[in-house]
C-alpha cells in the first residue's frame, strides 16, 4: 500500500513551474499563475495516498505527519526567508522594509495568504515590493494539512464508508462558494482556504478513486493528452483580467487530474513526462518556485525597471542554478535524515526557526522599517511619500477596499469639515475622488482665507458624476459609488450648499486607462490602450453640473494635475541611492496629449453652464517640462496624487471661485473663467 514514486507527476510539477516562472518574469505565458493550482491538485492526491496507505496499515500519526512536512517545506523556506531578509535590509525603503518584515512573520507561520489579502487596498504597495508574496500559497497548502490529517482520520474510523462521499461535498461546496466569491470578494477568493479547498479537494478524490490500471494505453494517453491541452489553454488563454479562481480554475486543474490520473497506465505521454529532464526540474520545483519570486522583485527594485527580456532571462537560470543547490544542500539532507535525526530535535528547531522569523519581522514592522539603515538624505526624500492629504482619512474618504466613508454618513451632512469652521453655514462642498481629496488641501486653505465652511466627499475612483459606471470598478463597487454620489446631492439640498468643486482624475475616465504602465517601473515609451469614453463622460458631467446650476449652485470644474507616471519619491530616493540624476519630469507635450480630451470634455459643459474653471496645469508646467519635483522635493506622493504640501502651494487658483461667492457674482462665467476658455478654445467672442 506504500505509494509507488511517479516520474510522471515529478514532469507535471516541471509544466507547471515553468509557466509561474515565465509569467512573473515577463515572459509570456498570460495565464502561467495557474501552475500554483495545478500544484494544489498534485498535492491533494500526494498527501491523501501517503495519508490512506498510514490509516489502511493502522500506523497514521501526526507526529510523523508534520515530522515529513517540516522536512520537506521547513529548510528551503527559512532559507529564502533569510536570504530575502539581508538583501531586503540594504535596498528597500523603510515602508517596503517594514511590509516585508510583517510578511516575513506571517511567511512562517504559514499565515501569509491571510496578511496579502488583508493589504489588498487602494494605497497596497505594488505586488512588484513583496518579495514573499509567492509564499500566499504554502499558506493555503498548509491550512490545508492543519485540517484535513485530521478530516480523514475522522472519516476512517468513524464513516470509512462514506469518505469519498463527504470530501466530495466540501469540495464540491468550496467550488460553488469560490465561483460567487470570485466576483463579490474577488481578493478573498484568491488568497483565502475556503475558495481554494476543491483545488485541494480534486487530487483527493482522485486518490480515494480505484486506479485507472485497466486502461489501454492508447486510451490513457488521450486523456493525458487532453489534460495538457486543458493546462495549456489556461496558460496562454487565462490573463490577470480573468475572474479567478472560480469555475475559471477548472481548465489548470481538472486538467491536471486528467493527466494524473491517465499516468497510473503506462502510456507515450506519460513516459515524456517521466523523461529525465522534466522529472529533474520538478524534483527542484519546490526550491525554483521559492527562489525565482525573491530574484525577480529584488532584482526589477535595485534596476529600477521591469526586466527586459534578457535581463529575465538571467533571472530564470539564476534561478535554476539556486534551486539546484538548494535541493542539493538543503532539502536533500533535510529529507534524509542528515541533520535532526531525531524527531524533538527538529521539532526544537522548526519552532526555533518560526520564533526567529516571528520576532524579526514584526521587530521591523514596529521599527517602521528601521529607517536609520538608509542614509539620512535618502530617508528624507522617501519620507515625502507620507506627505498625504488628511482628507484621505476614513471620515472623509472611501478607498478602493470600501473601507471609510459610507453612503449612509453622507445623507445627514455628519462628515468631513473644511474651511473655516467658526463660520455660521456651510457654503461649500468639494466632492470627488482620490485626486480631489489630494487637491482639498488647497480648496480648504483658501476657505479659512476667505472665512468659508465646507465639507468633503470622496471616494476611491468614483468621480463626481450622476448616472454614471466609472472605468476603474465594477459590480458592488460602482453602486456604492452611485450610492455615495446620489447621496452627496441629497446632502448639498439639505444643506443648502452655494458652492461645488468637482475634482476628479478626468483623463483616466475619458481616455478608459491610467497612464501607461505608472508606478515604480513607470516606462513612458511603451505605449498603452486607450478607449474615447468623452462622450458618456460629458453626457454624466453635463446632467450633473445642470442639476447644481438648477439648484442656483455656483459649479467648479477642476482640471486633473499632471500624471507623472513615475512613482516620484521613490524614483527620488533610488537616483539618490545610486548618485545619479532624476528621470522624473514628464514633457509638456506628452501632458498635454494625456490631457486633451478630458479638457475639451470639461470646456464644453463649463461654457454650456456657465461654469467656473480651475487647471492647475500651468502652476506645474513651463513650455518644456512639467515639474514634478523641484530641487529634489517631490509634489507627489507616488504615481499621480499631489503632496500636501504641493496643493496648498497652488490654493490661490481657488481665490477667484471664493470671491465670486462671496460677492454674488451671477452664475455666468466670470472673466477669469472667460479667459481661461478663450485662450484653450481660442474664441475671442469670450473674452
Amino acid at each position: 500500500m506504500h505509494p509507488a514514486y511517479r516520474a510522471d507527476i515529478d514532469g507535471l510539477r516541471a509544466l507547471a513551474v515553468v509557466p509561474v516562472l515565465f509569467f512573473h518574469a515577463g515572459l509570456g505565458c498570460p495565464g502561467g499563475f495557474v501552475g500554483v493550482d495545478v500544484f494544489f491538485v498534485i498535492s491533494g492526491y500526494l498527501i491523501t495516498r501517503l495519508l490512506t496507505a498510514d490509516l489502511t496499515e493502522r500506523r497514521f500519526s501526526l507526529f510523523r505527519f508534520y515530522e515529513r512536512r517540516i522536512r520537506r517545506i521547513f529548510p528551503a523556506l527559512f532559507a529564502v526567508l533569510l536570504a530575502s531578509t539581508v538583501v531586503t535590509w540594504f535596498i528597500f525603503m523603510p515602508p517596503e522594509f517594514a511590509l516585508f518584515g510583517k510578511s516575513m512573520a506571517m511567511a512562517a507561520v504559514f499565515a501569509s495568504n491571510i496578511g496579502f489579502w488583508q493589504e489588498a487596498g487602494y494605497f497596497d504597495t505594488v505586488a512588484q515590493f513583496k518579495p514573499l508574496l509567492h509564499t500566499w500559497s504554502l499558506g493555503i497548502e498548509e491550512q490545508f494539512y492543519v485540517l484535513f490529517p485530521l478530516l480523514l482520520a475522522g472519516l476512517y474510523r468513524f464513516m470509512p464508508t462514506r469518505t469519498t462521499l463527504v470530501i466530495g461535498l466540501l469540495s464540491a461546496a468550496s467550488f460553488l462558494f469560490s465561483t460567487v466569491w470570485v466576483y463579490a470578494a474577488p481578493d478573498s477568493a484568491f488568497f483565502l482556504l475556503p475558495a481554494r479547498f476543491w483545488e485541494l479537494g480534486l487530487g483527493c478524490l482522485l486518490a480515494l478513486a480505484p486506479a485507472a490500471s485497466g486502461w489501454q494505453a492508447t486510451r490513457a494517453a488521450a486523456v493525458c493528452s487532453v489534460g495538457l491541452v486543458l493546462i495549456a489553454t489556461a496558460v496562454f488563454g487565462i490573463s490577470e483580467r480573468t475572474p479567478f479562481p472560480g469555475a475559471a480554475a477548472l481548465l489548470p486543474c481538472v486538467g491536471a487530474a486528467l493527466v494524473i490520473m491517465a499516468g497510473g497506465t503506462g502510456n507515450a505521454v506519460s513516459r515524456v513526462l517521466g523523461s529525465r529532464p522534466l522529472v529533474l526540474v520538478g524534483l527542484v520545483s519546490y526550491s525554483l518556485y521559492l527562489w525565482h519570486w525573491p530574484l525577480i522583485v529584488l532584482a526589477q527594485y535595485r534596476l529600477g525597471h521591469l526586466l527586459t527580456t534578457p535581463e529575465a532571462a538571467l533571472v530564470i537560470a539564476l534561478s535554476f542554478a539556486l534551486a539546484l543547490v538548494s535541493w542539493r544542500y538543503i532539502e536533500q539532507p533535510a529529507r534524509q535524515r542528515h541533520f535532526f535525526a531525531d524527531r524533538r530535535a527538529l521539532f526544537g528547531a522548526a519552532a526555533a526557526m518560526m520564533v526567529a522569523a516571528v520576532t524579526a519581522g514584526l521587530a521591523i514592522q514596529a521599527q517602521g522599517g528601521l529607517p536609520g539603515r538608509l542614509p539620512a538624505a535618502v530617508q528624507a526624500i522617501y519620507a515625502q511619500k507620507q506627505d498625504r492629504s488628511p482628507f484621505l482619512r476614513p471620515n472623509c474618504f472611501a478607498d478602493n477596499s470600501d473601507k471609510g466613508l459610507e453612503s449612509e454618513s453622507v445623507r445627514p451632512g455628519v462628515n468631513c469639515p473644511m474651511g473655516a469652521q467658526g463660520a455660521g453655514h456651510t457654503t461649500f462642498l468639494v466632492w470627488g475622488d482620490s485626486h480631489a481629496a489630494a487637491m482639498a488641501p488647497a480648496i480648504d486653505l483658501a476657505g479659512m482665507r476667505f472665512n468659508q465652511r465646507g465639507l468633503f466627499v470622496g471616494r476611491a475612483g468614483c468621480p463626481p458624476l450622476l448616472n454614471y459606471d466609472t472605468t476603474s470598478s465594477h459590480g458592488q463597487r460602482r453602486e456604492a459609488c452611485r450610492d455615495q454620489n446620489d447621496a452627496t446631492i441629497k446632502l448639498i439640498k439639505d444643506q443648502n450648499i452655494r458652492l461645488v468643486f468637482l475634482v476628479a482624475r478626468w483623463p483616466r475616465e475619458v481616455l478608459g486607462a491610467q497612464n501607461g504602465t505608472e508606478g515604480p517601473f513607470y516606462d513612458p515609451t511603451v505605449p498603452y490602450i486607450t478607449v474615447d469614453r468623452s462622450g458618456q463622460v460629458a453626457v454624466a458631467l453635463d446632467s450633473t453640473v445642470g442639476a447644481l446650476t438648477a439648484l442656483g449652485i455656483r459649479v467648479v470644474l477642476v482640471m486633473d494635475v499632471p500624471e507623472p507616471g513615475y512613482d516620484v519619491p521613490l524614483s527620488l530616493a533610488r537616483a539618490d541611492m545610486r548618485e545619479r540624476a532624476p528621470q522624473v519630469n514628464p514633457t509638456r507635450v506628452a501632458v498635454d496629449a494625456r490631457q486633451k480630451l478630458a479638457r475639451q470634455t470639461l470646456q464644453q459643459v463649463a461654457i454650456k453652464w456657465g461654469a467656473h474653471l480651475v487647471d492647475p496645469t500651468p502652476a506645474f508646467c513651463d513650455q518644456v517640462l512639467c515639474h514634478v519635483e523641484v530641487g529634489g522635493v517631490s509634489r507627489y506622493t507616488d504615481a499621480d496624487h499631489i503632496t500636501r504640501r504641493a496643493a496648498l502651494d497652488i490654493t490661490h487658483l481657488f481665490d477667484d471661485s471664493f470671491a465670486a461667492v462671496i460677492s454674488g457674482t451671477p452664475r455666468s462665467m466670470d472673466n477669469a473663467a472667460r479667459h481661461f476658455v478663450a485662450v484653450v478654445t481660442g474664441r475671442r467672442d469670450l473674452s
